[in-house]
């Protein structure tokens, strides 16, 4: 019996892999075998997060403090990866962060920085991953935490800068898929609803949220810890080589209406 979503001797990437669903997608590919590297900003977290991930699956681990808004920080995280593996397999670009105003008092502050963090922290993992590691290898799996926000907009939340950022990080999704599939590396989005996360469980416990979930989502119900796994896991799969290029949302069906 094969197994499609077989990681084993792989090595994953996941940015912003201190908690929330950078932590949930990390166990889900330790869980097929992956070994983990677990980078954010914060290293005492990250390294918590790699001596878990050891723990409850056994697979090799490290734990990097990188700055994806920084080239240099982020060009040297992919050599500690090269010299630590040898390779880098998958990449998950899940580093983010999160403006919420009205579009109107909005500062040009707060609309550059998501875009450096969003957007340009995703293009600047990918171009260092691709580089160094998977041009050279003929292979690699990048997987960009876009959003469904992304693709639509919404009445209740005003967020302008991070619709821009990640509406931007579904077309750089496309634009990179286009020119490295031919170089073997596959580069796709994965387009999130609404999921309980540190930063966004207050918001989504008021009966305001609660109220348009069961409105707006045709599950009419916000998403549950795991069910980001098979996304991953799909899109990571040296099984997926043909899939190229796609947004793939998983919001219960919010952006199907």
């Amino acid at each position: 019996m094969k197994n499609y979503f077989d990681l084993g001797g792989q090595v994953a990437v996941v940015t912003g892999c201190s908690g929330g669903l950078g932590v949930q997608m990390a166990r889900a590919l330790a869980n097929q075998g992956a070994a983990v590297v677990a980078i954010a900003r914060r290293e005492e977290k990250v390294r918590a997060v790699a001596e878990e991930i050891t723990r409850d699956f056994g697979v090799e681990t490290l734990a990097l403090r990188c700055d994806v808004t920084d080239t240099d920080s982020v060009n040297a995280m992919v050599d500690a990866v090269l010299a630590r593996f040898g390779r880098l397999d998958i990449l998950v670009n899940n580093a983010g962060t999160g403006a919420v105003a009205p579009a109107e008092d909005i500062t040009d502050e707060q609309f550059a920085h998501e875009l450096e963090v969003d957007l340009f922290g995703a293009f600047k993992a990918a171009r260092a991953a691709a580089k160094k590691a998977m041009l050279p290898a003929k292979y690699g799996r990048i997987i960009n935490i876009a959003s469904m926000y992304g693709l639509v907009g919404n009445k209740i939340a005003g967020s302008a800068p991070y619709h821009a950022a990640k509406g931007g990080v579904v077309n750089l999704t496309r634009a990179l898929a286009a020119e490295w599939g031919r170089c073997g590396i596959t580069v796709n989005a994965i387009c999130p609803g609404y999921f309980y996360t540190d930063l966004t469980r207050e918001t989504l416990d008021s009966d305001f949220f609660q109220q348009n979930a069961r409105t707006m989502i045709p599950e009419e119900r916000y998403g549950r810890e795991g069910e980001l796994d098979t996304a991953v896991l799909f899109l990571a799969s040296p099984a997926s080589s043909y899939v190229n290029g796609v947004n793939l949302p998983v919001d219960g069906g919010y952006t199907c209406m």
